[in-house]
């Protein structure tokens, strides 16, 4: 059974650090883009990070750009996401998720659109608040 697990929300103050992770059961991340999104109350999912599958080229929204690092250790079959100078605005459910289509269509790339990611984890909750 594929799965993804979501872990490392929490509450934190304005400009704190979190580091999120999302293990992988079931199959292996070598073979799989994998993206961040989030999602605020009343909002729209949208995508925050995500990492190609062949190159291992990053690309993140520009909200976070300088702030926001994703990473992964198909060793682990784990992905993470370093979150740093964190804002009210970043308060949400953060999800990872996976695809293979991306690296098919634009080799060495990833996207940051939901729409061509398969499974997703079950989300983890970021609170960003004094």
């Amino acid at each position: 059974q594929l799965q993804l697990v979501e872990s490392g929300g929490g509450l934190v103050q304005p400009g704190g650090s979190l580091r999120l992770s999302c293990v992988a059961s079931g199959f292996s991340l070598d073979y799989y883009a994998i993206g961040w999104f989030r999602q605020a109350p009343g909002k729209e999912r949208e995508g925050v990070s995500c990492i190609s599958r062949s190159s291992g080229r990053t690309n993140s929204a520009d909200s976070v750009k300088g702030r926001f690092t994703i990473s992964r250790d198909n060793a682990k079959n784990t992905v993470y996401l370093q979150m740093n100078s964190l804002k009210p605005e970043d308060t949400g459910v953060y999800y990872c998720a996976v695809n293979q289509i991306s690296d098919l269509l634009l080799p060495g790339l990833c996207v940051l659109s939901t729409s061509p990611y398969d499974y997703w984890g079950q989300g983890t909750q970021v609170t960003v608040s004094s």
